[in-house]
């Protein structure tokens, strides 16, 4: 029991280093790919992209806030990532594989983020409609979360596991 415990406490600052460093890396890499990429393409502020994410919660009413509102989308953007380490770093407790075959896991990793986020959490949300994605749009999305979540995430993991 007592042995169990000390393990317990040994583990949990190896936990939060790479749940941390996991969704920093990867919130910050995404949120600059949308700065730049909707800034270049489309013309968007980083406030109206904030706002795009706060729309998830709000709807088309974030697009009338202001800091506040930027404000949320930013936490918002970022406790998706740590929520998206967190379980990644979960999964590897029990499914060794994800830490020695991470970089092809986290690739797969990063597909599934994708796939869960564009195809069940947007359309579940209160984000206001939207068209069809191009290509562009399509193809830098699914690269970014890839390499730009799910890699850094699954690399995390590995570095701060036993």
């Amino acid at each position: 029991m007592v042995a169990d415990s000390v393990a317990f406490s040994t583990d949990r600052p190896r936990a939060s280093r790479a749940i941390i460093l996991g969704g920093l890396i990867a919130g910050t890499l995404d949120i600059t790919y949308a700065f730049v990429f909707y800034g270049v393409r489309n013309g968007l502020s980083p406030a109206r992209i904030l706002q795009s994410v706060a729309s998830g919660l709000l709807g088309a009413d974030a697009f009338k806030g202001g800091f506040g509102t930027d404000a949320l989308g930013l936490f918002c953007h970022y406790l998706i990532a740590f929520t998206a380490a967190a379980l990644y770093y979960a999964a590897s407790r029990k499914l060794t594989f994800l830490l020695n075959h991470a970089v092809v896991c986290g690739v797969i990793y990063g597909v599934v983020i994708y796939v869960v986020m564009n195809y069940v959490v947007v359309p579940l949300s209160a984000v206001p409609p939207r068209g069809t994605a191009a290509p562009v749009v399509f193809i830098t999305g699914l690269l970014v979360h890839m390499f730009f979540i799910g890699l850094p995430i699954a690399l995390a993991t590995r570095r701060y596991s036993k």
